[in-house]
């Protein structure tokens, strides 16, 4: 059977401060915090975990608030856009919510579709489109309905230093069916319903340069374990060099690096982010996993408080 990922689990950026980008991403766009954890690998810096109520995959967007990081540069080798999908006739309230907040957006076109595209504290690029697909979100903060509300993420637009072999890639390995090319981008599609448009440059773009504003890698699904071993048996046989499985605690990971520089994960949609903490009550306590437990006051020492609080204009 051809392996067909239905498309992002998460994407993972990196930004310099942890409450601006709170105040951003649960403050402005409403998403829930579903999980404050650390870098596993760097246990002085956050992870951080926006998504809808549950944190489904295709909704999570993740970041290390790094304060000393460098400005990053967005360029090829990157996720350039991250695109998230609100109900159709949505997009008037988004404008009429970012003029209120005082947050600079342009409006652009791409494949038919109208966009809102405007870029967080720390000059990661973001973009707002409406669709059908995809459930409402059940979650609702800072008086944005549910009706209107971010639903996850509608896709992504991947700089590509080489754009013919990242698009082999999308097609021949992640099983996703080119549908469309306009002007400087060629469109992919997975097989679900959120996270599942894929848009390529068709011409090389220049290197980027990680740092503040920059997204680190995209993941994408796998259904479960079973389903991992098989994608990483795949993308091993197309010639690249998948890590070892790596458990993230929330989802297993393996990762590659695909020829036009773009770190790409794939992730198991199970166990989620509930595996330590009541569904209810996701995102307000730190959560260590059980080897950074006896750490714990010193972790949280050196770690600067962070809330979720409604913005200043949403109290008026």
């Amino acid at each position: 059977m051809t392996q067909q990922t239905s498309g992002i689990h998460h994407v993972t950026a990196f930004v310099r401060h942890a409450q601006a980008t709170v105040d951003f991403y649960a403050g402005a766009l409403g998403l829930r915090m579903v999980k404050k954890t650390i870098n596993f690998d760097a246990p002085e810096v956050y992870h951080l975990y926006f998504g809808n109520e549950g944190g489904r995959p295709g909704t999570i967007i993740t970041f290390f608030p790094w304060p000393t990081s460098r400005q990053g540069r967005i360029g090829g080798g990157q996720v350039g856009i991250t695109t998230y999908v609100v109900p159709v006739g949505a997009l008037e309230f988004w404008k009429a919510r970012f003029d209120k907040l005082g947050l600079k957006y342009e409006l652009t076109t791409r494949f038919g579709e109208e966009l809102v595209q405007l870029s967080d504290p720390d000059g990661l690029c973001l973009e707002i489109v409406e669709r059908e697909d995809g459930p409402q979100s059940g979650w609702t903060f800072g008086g944005i309905p549910a009706d209107k509300a971010i639903k996850g993420f509608g896709g992504a637009v991947l700089f590509s230093t080489a754009p013919a072999r990242t698009a082999a890639v999308l097609e021949q390995v992640m099983g996703m069916r080119r549908i469309a090319q306009e002007g400087d981008f060629a469109r992919f599609q997975a097989t679900g319903d959120l996270g599942n448009l894929i848009d390529v440059n068709v011409e090389p773009m220049a290197p980027g340069v990680g740092g503040a504003g920059t997204v680190h890698h995209i993941a994408w699904r796998a259904s479960d374990d079973e389903d991992h071993a098989r994608w990483r048996s795949l993308v091993e046989e197309n010639g690249f060099h998948p890590t070892p499985f790596i458990d993230r605690q929330y989802f297993n990971a393996i990762y590659f690096r695909e020829e036009g520089g773009i770190l790409f994960e794939i992730a198991t949609d199970p166990p989620g982010f509930a595996r330590d903490e009541p569904a209810e009550t996701m995102g307000e306590k730190l959560m260590l996993p059980e080897w950074f437990e006896a750490h714990r006051a010193e972790i949280e020492a050196g770690l600067p408080p962070i809330q979720v609080r409604v913005l200043e204009a949403d109290q008026q």
